[in-house]
């Protein structure tokens, strides 16, 4: 493939997808593709699907309608268009998509996108779908490494996957079906791409994971790594001074682990660690293999090693056969827990998955009863734990450009984006800071020692 032609990639769903996309722009990178601003402007436009949210797949084949007018007319001006659907979507329904949707080049499952430069040129003499399988454990070693500064533009903070796949089948989640069961990285293959991030000037690098802390990858003594030893050799990288995880089971949170927030710095004191519900009979139900007891005494546990850790969690409300005491059951532990932020959200059913075909659907009505009683209590506690930043002084990572002239934004410890005046030539740096006030979601901050604290007002408020 010669030339410089332009990729549009639309990515939708979870952190991982994220980095896929910016993976496959690097891939396609070295064969000339350039990125595309707009759909129009692209050669070619790559869907990079989840399959996690109610009506996904409909989305997807939504969008592939709008993709065939602007194919169709593409080709009757003399011109042509490449249309390709990666991801979680393309896993579970490939050939569904390749028939409802003649238009599409190809279909590519999220274990083959390293391969995309093959799969384009096969795509010119036949339409259909590519490598829809799961990997081997040693899949991550086909990754090439990843492209050298200055090809892709990023800024100090990247996310970088270690683990795929999920053993967990959680009665709802159709990620075993989607991302098959969990593999591991080479330990020696993920020092070697956060090296390059951080010769790139990435400062702070998130792990990513269906179950992240569930990683056990092989290290170059022969043995095998668990997340708590890859932390901390990720932590000896010069110019890496941040690391976070994410998505983590509460089945796999170690005393390594925890004994690592304890111990290394460079590990942010944010962890996101769902629990989906408080109710013993409903975590059986969807087979969590855990009860709430045990998701209380591991919080004790991660608090007494790392008091200042702020806790985020996962909720769903109204899964079958969820009684009025079960959601209450999932009100105490919130209560108890006290979250710094939390997604929650009405249970849907996923094609494929035990729950879906379960009597005892609870009624619509009763699930955005609950779900808004549940926000009301985790809003309350999130506004309470930004609020308690206010007088606070800490580390920022500044990131980049904030919405008015002079003002840069970044990330607080525990994940929060924070606003200050800064010079653009601070993004990158990372400066202590003290919050002078809170808006909505965000803190607003001046350089510790400031004389006078801006206003959110003057920083054009929250963003």
């Amino acid at each position: 493939m010669t030339g410089t032609k332009r990729v549009f990639i639309k990515s939708y769903g979870c952190q991982m997808n994220v980095y896929d996309a910016e993976r496959m722009g690097e891939a396609l990178a070295a064969e000339g593709y350039l990125p595309a601003e707009t759909v129009e402007d692209a050669d070619l436009v790559l869907l990079n699907t989840c399959h996690i949210r109610e009506k996904a797949a409909e989305k997807v084949y939504s969008e592939l309608g709008r993709m065939r007018i602007l194919k169709d007319a593409r080709k009757a001006a003399g011109g042509d268009l490449a249309i390709g659907v990666a991801g979680c979507v393309a896993q579970a329904e490939g050939d569904e998509i390749v028939r409802r949707a003649p238009t599409v080049d190809f279909v590519v499952g999220p274990q083959a996108y390293h391969r995309l430069p093959d799969l384009l040129r096969q795509s010119k003499t036949r339409s259909g779908v590519v490598d829809i399988e799961f990997p081997a454990e040693d899949k991550f070693d086909e990754l090439p490494r990843r492209a050298k500064p200055g090809l892709i533009a990023r800024g100090p903070t990247a996310f970088l996957t270690v683990q795929e796949g999920c053993d967990k089948f959680c009665a709802f989640c159709v990620v075993p079906y989607t991302r098959g069961a969990e593999v591991s990285r080479p330990v020696a293959a993920i020092l070697r791409e956060a090296e390059d991030l951080a010769a790139a000037g990435v400062r702070e690098l998130t792990l990513l994971g269906q179950n992240v802390n569930a990683y056990h990858g092989a290290g170059p003594d022969g043995r095998i790594w668990d997340l708590a030893q890859l932390v901390y050799a990720l932590a000896e990288i010069e110019g890496m001074a941040r690391l976070r995880y994410t998505t983590s089971h509460p089945r796999d949170m170690s005393d390594s682990l925890i004994e690592a927030h304890r111990d290394l710095p460079a590990l942010m004191p944010y962890l996101h660690l769902p629990v989906q519900s408080g109710s013993d009979r409903i975590l059986a139900a969807m087979n969590r293999r855990h009860v709430a007891d045990d998701y209380l005494r591991l919080i004790d546990r991660i608090r007494a090693a790392r008091p200042d850790i702020a806790l985020s969690g996962d909720f769903i409300v109204g899964f079958p056969g969820e009684t009025d005491a079960d959601f209450e059951d999932t009100m105490r532990l919130v209560d108890a827990v006290g979250y710094a932020s939390a997604y929650s959200f009405k249970y849907s059913p996923r094609p494929g998955t035990p729950a879906a075909g379960r009597d005892e659907q609870v009624p619509e009505a009763v699930m955005n009863e609950r779900l808004q009683r549940l926000q009301a209590l985790l809003n309350a506690q999130s506004d309470a734990f930004n609020r308690s930043m206010v007088g606070r002084t800490f580390d920022v990572l500044l990131e980049k450009p904030g919405r008015r002239p002079g003002q840069i934004t970044g990330r607080s410890p525990y994940l929060q984006p924070v606003h200050l005046s800064a010079p653009h030539g601070a993004i990158g740096e990372i400066m202590q800071i003290t919050v002078t006030e809170v808006a909505g979601h965000s803190l607003f901050a001046e350089p510790a020692g400031a004389a006078q604290a801006p206003s959110a007002l003057a920083l054009g408020g929250a963003a």
